[in-house]
């Protein structure tokens, strides 16, 4: 018998204060990614790095991003999230902690790959958990306020982290951050217990079943394509201002946190719209690919932003491109949880985070060169036509979302 998503959905107190907790965890996640990039600055200027340096140490925190999908997938389908995330946490901030000790490339690299491999299971186990406390209506909505975790944490990182630097020196900016991923632990032991646990780990999913589905191929393609967006504006916003923009440190620290300000606002409102359609009687199927289309139009922005001169119009057209790729984000977790049965999710989301990592590590490598090469222009255009590219691997591979999730078994295509 599978375990269904959202079958016995808990009390609305539970379950958002649950979706509360997972909102943290990411936000931590992100803040702890984001203090490279935006003392990126800084700390090239301090030890002489070229682009192509610095797009080395980013490939290294995407290798262990791409290598631990799976693993840390399996786990969280086989233990659960109880145990998966908190371990997950400790790891990745030690990792992060650690890099106030660094002082060369090397050093650098294998601490971005140890903190890779650890921040990658805590999108996993939010899906998850969402996939199980909330019903269809809600699951594109609550996806899309975990989501709006990451952008928060970005968000406050330009300022956050700045501060800190400048107060106590680069190193520590890295420790404090850490510190608060293993507070964030306490609560969620103590109110957090795993559902339906026991009947996920008895029925085991092997990847390689997984991989002989169409939809499965589908959801690895538009993560691929859409996810390396994000992380370009992620590890490079902060230094195209500086370097091309000419911003000012302190203007960095006001203004590149803007655009995660709309992506936060795209993963609530995508998640809203869609679940709005639903409510409104409108089918699952029709509602995601309504949001799908809209969000794809907006990522388009991205193409745009080399041509304006001044500081305020850049911005703000990576603000609505940001605001684009959320609403895709938002809007893809919630497809997740539609299509795959509780006790294979976090795998197939492990599986996509290793399609989108290996991406991730050709076009930051590829970013590094062109960028030195010749200019930013080809990247953003890139950047505007990738989620176009995830809308049409829907179209093509998943093409319909059902009523309830797929059933899992052998033969199935």
């Amino acid at each position: 018998m599978l375990l269904e998503a959202g079958k016995g959905v808990e009390p609305d107190r539970a379950r958002w204060g649950v979706l509360a907790l997972l909102f943290l965890s990411i936000a931590v996640n992100l803040l702890d990614r984001q203090v490279l990039s935006v003392l990126a600055p800084v700390i090239r200027d301090e030890l002489r790095l070229s682009n192509s340096e610095y797009s080395y140490i980013l490939f290294s925190f995407l290798l262990g991003l791409t290598l631990a999908q799976v693993p840390a997938g399996i786990l969280l389908d086989r233990k659960g999230p109880r145990l998966g995330l908190p371990l997950i946490m400790l790891w990745w901030s030690a990792a992060n902690g650690l890099h106030a000790l660094a002082g060369t490339v090397g050093h650098f690299c294998g601490l971005r790959f140890l903190l890779g491999a650890g921040e990658c299971g805590n999108y996993s186990a939010g899906v998850k958990v969402i996939s199980n406390r909330f019903p269809a209506r809600e699951r594109a909505l609550a996806g899309g306020l975990f989501n709006s975790g990451t952008v928060i944490g970005a968000f406050a990182a330009p300022w956050f982290i700045v501060k800190l630097s400048e107060h106590f020196g680069w190193r520590m900016a890295f420790v404090v951050p850490s510190v608060l991923g293993a507070l964030w632990i306490v609560p969620w032991l103590l109110f957090f217990r795993d559902r339906g646990t026991g009947e996920a780990a008895a029925e085991k999913v092997p990847v390689v079943l997984l991989l002989r589905m169409r939809h499965v191929w589908g959801a690895m393609l538009m993560r691929a394509l859409c996810g390396p967006v994000v992380h370009f504006y992620w590890y490079w916003l902060p230094e195209y201002l500086r370097r091309e923009r000419h911003f000012s440190m302190e203007t960095i620290g006001l203004l590149a946190g803007i655009p995660f300000l709309f992506a936060g606002l795209g993963n609530i409102l995508g998640g809203w719209f869609s679940s709005w359609l639903i409510a409104r009687g409108s089918s699952v199927d029709f509602s995601r690919k309504v949001t799908f289309a809209g969000a794809v139009a907006l990522c388009s922005a991205s193409m745009l932003v080399p041509l304006p001169e001044g500081e305020s119009m850049p911005v703000a057209l990576v603000c609505v491109a940001t605001f684009g790729v959320s609403v895709f984000a938002a809007t893809f977790i919630g497809m997740l949880a539609d299509l795959f049965p509780q006790r294979a999710l976090a795998s197939v989301t492990g599986l996509t985070g290793t399609c989108e990592g290996a991406v991730n590590m050709a076009l930051v490598l590829a970013t590094g060169v062109v960028v030195d090469r010749f200019s930013y222009l080809p990247v953003f255009l890139a950047a505007g036509l990738m989620p176009a590219m995830g809308g049409l691997a829907f179209l093509l591979l998943i093409r319909r979302i059902p009523d309830t999730p797929l059933e899992v078994r052998a033969g199935t295509r």
